[in-house]
């Protein structure tokens, strides 16, 4: 009976669209549309589980979110852009100076007090290093040392945060009817939440070591989060549940673990300030810990019990491998999309950049609104903050590697360069200096190709240019947040964005 029922409204709100096009809702045949289409989607929603976009003005206003920046026309302000030739600068050191103004000089204008972050998810934060530790737990000292070697060091969590932040802001928003999980509810108190930390499958205890592995997590977890690993915190009215902070400490994870392999990729010397953890371990134990977490996160993935989510973040899996396949990619075939700087150059570059850095925070965001129990408008205005958060975080990474000291930022500037990286200050400065066409192609591996390009950049607008196209990310974000009821959360997220801007590490 729902069945045909849906499928009634279904074609009637389809019919009532096609007679007046785009149904206005101030109009009697256009509320007829829209509001049989909203019913479908519900019953649709109820009976499958399946999303699907809902209809109405706020879905529209995040479909116009979606639509692409020209990153290719962005030009930077005049009056900047003409004291940043680097001609007067005798030496890099001379240019490096003068760049961290660059990196130093944007977001003054945004100097109203925003609801800090620490106030909201403080303590949760400060329980990560210690729980990350108990999941990671393994009975190998050796395994545990170096699997939980960058831990140690002070990480931005940037991640962790913006799940917490978006679950408080999508706990008091409206939420989906009909779909119910083991571990998602409308009511948490009817939810065991301790089910995160049980096996799915008996034949995995039934063998002695797997069984041993479970037993060390359960225990550690039990004292992990203050001691109230299954509790919801609530601050001023906003609620973490602890499926959150297990998604937290699991997209942390998979971050780590990139990490851990991207170092032995690119041959890095120091990570966070300290060296590299194949410098410290070696190639092997560095791949086997970056291995062994992010199975560790695939198992406390499949263990919130959530079929969507575990799509979702799974997807961010191939998404990283896909980005490090196109970041490999011979430059110097004519047909090549970064064969010149135009449009298509940095759409394949920003492609590149969201799936090796914006994929991870935007699925996270988006699987935040969805353990929430958000309708689709708010799960889908999630990921598109966390998708421009995240490409905006990596422009403004791309930024720091021309304008900070090795000290500040923590491992080597210059280092795109060295690994033959054309990021957004090397394709801005192209258009400017042709010359570098030459050295892109390729990649900076002749002698004198890596200081060549880098002085470019500095005579050109590049690093001006980059810095814009990260804002205009971060005002998308900004956006984004206008889906959600107002809160002290939004308020921090609102001012996540800034900061993403105005860091210097």
């Amino acid at each position: 009976m729902a069945a045909k029922v849906r499928g009634l409204l279904g074609q009637l709100g389809a019919l009532a669209r096609d007679l007046v096009g785009r149904p206005s809702e101030t109009r009697p045949l256009g509320q007829l549309a829209v509001g049989a289409a909203k019913v479908a989607h519900i019953l649709e929603s109820a009976a499958t589980g399946v999303r699907a976009p809902l209809p109405g003005p706020r879905h529209q206003a995040v479909a116009r979110l979606k639509e692409p920046i020209l990153a290719s026309g962005i030009q930077a302000c005049a009056a900047v852009a003409a004291t940043n030739s680097a001609a007067a600068a005798p030496s890099w050191a001379a240019a490096l100076d003068r760049a961290s103004e660059v990196a130093e000089g944007s977001g003054k204008e945004h100097g109203a007090r925003r609801t800090d972050p620490r106030e909201l998810v403080g303590p949760e934060l400060s329980f990560i290093t210690g729980n990350l530790a108990r999941l990671l737990e393994s009975g190998h000292p050796m395994l545990n040392t170096v699997s939980q070697y960058y831990f140690s060091a002070s990480g931005k969590h940037i991640r962790p945060l913006l799940v917490m932040l978006i679950a408080q802001a999508s706990s008091v928003a409206t939420k989906r009817q009909g779909r119910t999980s083991m571990l998602v509810d409308s009511d948490a108190a009817r939810v065991d939440y301790s089910l995160m930390d049980r096996t799915l499958s008996q034949t995995l205890s039934s063998d002695r070591e797997s069984q041993h592995a479970n037993q060390l997590i359960e225990a550690a977890t039990r004292s992990g989060s203050g001691g109230r690993p299954y509790a919801p915190s609530v601050r001023r009215g906003l609620t973490v549940l602890p499926t959150h902070r297990r998604l937290a400490e699991i997209t942390e994870m998979i971050h780590t673990s990139s990490l851990l392999h991207d170092d032995v990729i690119d041959r890095a010397e120091t990570r966070r300030g300290m060296p590299a953890i194949q410098k410290r371990f070696g190639n092997k134990m560095a791949i086997f810990a970056g291995d062994f977490m992010l199975a560790r996160a695939s198992m406390a993935l499949a263990r919130l019990r959530d079929p969507e989510v575990i799509e979702i973040m799974s997807s961010v899996l191939c998404d990283l491998v896909d980005g490090e396949f196109k970041q490999l990619q011979n430059l110097e075939d004519g047909s090549a999309p970064m064969a010149r700087p135009d449009e298509r150059a940095f759409d394949y570059y920003l492609q590149k950049t969201y799936l090796k850095t914006g994929s991870l925070i935007a699925k996270s965001c988006r699987s935040s609104a969805i353990l929430s129990n958000s309708t689709d408008d708010v799960v889908e205005a999630a990921y598109v903050y966390g998708r421009n958060v995240g490409i905006a975080f990596q422009l403004i990474d791309d930024l720091l590697d021309f304008t900070v000291s090795a000290a500040a930022l923590g491992k080597p500037v210059g280092a795109d360069l060295e690994l033959g990286l054309a990021t957004a200050p090397v394709l801005y400065a192209w258009q400017e200096h042709a010359e570098l066409g030459p050295l892109v192609a390729r990649k900076f591996s002749e002698p004198g190709d890596v200081q060549r390009a880098w002085e470019l950049v500095h005579r050109s607008s590049g690093l001006h240019r980059t810095r814009e196209l990260a804002r205009q990310y971060a005002r998308r974000a900004a956006d984004a947040l206008a889906i959600f009821p107002p809160s002290p959360a939004t308020e921090a997220l609102e001012g996540v964005t800034q900061s993403v801007l105005t860091r210097t590490r």
